[in-house]
This record gives C-alpha cells, structure tokens and sequence, in this order.
C-alpha cells in the first residue's frame, strides 16, 4: 500500500472512489469532544454513545463541547440516505413496518451514534425516511426486505454521496 493513500479511498479493481462526509472534521476534533444535543461522546477518533462517559467529560474543565455530525445533518435537514416505501401491504402493516425501523436505528445508533433517522414522511402513497448515513438507509431497506419480502432497490449516486432505496409490495 502507499504511503500517500488515504484509508477507504481506494480505485482498487475499478470500483468508484468512497465520498467523504462533508460534517466530519479532517483535523479531527480535540479529545475528549462532547456533543451538547444528544450528549454522545467524542474519544479515539470516534463518537460513542455513553451516559457515564458523558457525566465523567461534562465534569471535566478540559473537554471539548461541540455539536455532533448528526445532529448537524439533523438542524441543517442533510441527508446521505432516502428510503421509500410503497404498496398497500405497507399500510396495511404500518404500525409493524414503523416498529422495525424504530428498532433498528436503535441498533445502529447503539453502535454508531451518528447513524440516526432524520424524518418519515408521507407523502401521498409513500413513506419516505430520511437517514444521517448512507449505510443505514441501506440496512432499513434490506431489514424490511428480510421481514416482509417484496422488492428491494438499493442505488448509490455517482460519488456515493447519497443511498436512494425503495421497497415496495402491492399485497
């Protein structure tokens, strides 16, 4: 590997270079950071969600505070990923579709503070939901595809900036 490649950029076996998230620092930010919304913790070059980390750092004279990549794309309506779901199946099992997605940002947003669901929306016949990360767009689509079957699109904007998936099943 060269020295002068960045880690997950890469034109190996002529796939598309990864984009690069224009809410994270390229310096980095001061260690031990803290976001002041959703008071997730900043330390080792990652975000963490950690209640007892939180009160130890918000003690702390030396700690960082900032506002979150997520909760920036939250404020300022930025998403990297756009779910839609359609057909009447969906609203006949509305309240069971919504609970999946519920349960699994909880999971993602467990592991990765910053993957996070901006909004779901109606709109008109379709329930569209906006996501933080492109990754997790991804996920919701293909953990409603496992739960409900139906058909399942999942398409990446040139630079990978932007994950569009659609689901979608008639009965």
């Amino acid at each position: 590997m060269r020295k002068d490649t960045k880690f997950g950029i890469s034109d190996k076996r002529g796939r598309a270079q990864t984009s690069s998230d224009p809410y994270l620092p390229e310096e980095g930010l001061k260690e031990t950071s803290v976001c002041g919304s959703c008071q997730s913790v900043y330390r080792n070059k990652r975000w963490y969600t950690d209640p007892a980390g939180f009160e130890e750092a918000r003690k702390s004279k030396d700690v960082g505070w900032v506002t979150c990549p997520a909760c920036r794309k939250v404020a300022e309506h930025y998403p990297e990923g756009i779910v839609t779901l359609r057909g009447s199946y969906l609203w006949e099992h509305e309240e069971e579709i919504r609970n999946i997605l519920k349960n699994e940002e909880s999971k993602a947003r467990a592991k990765n503070p910053l993957e996070r669901i901006i909004s779901v929306d109606r709109q008109g016949d379709d329930l569209c939901i906006e996501t933080t990360e492109q990754k997790l767009a991804e996920h919701l689509g293909r953990a409603l595809h496992k739960a409900h079957q139906g058909d399942l699109r999942v398409s990446w904007t040139d630079e990978h900036s932007v994950c569009r998936v659609t689901w979608e099943r008639r009965a």
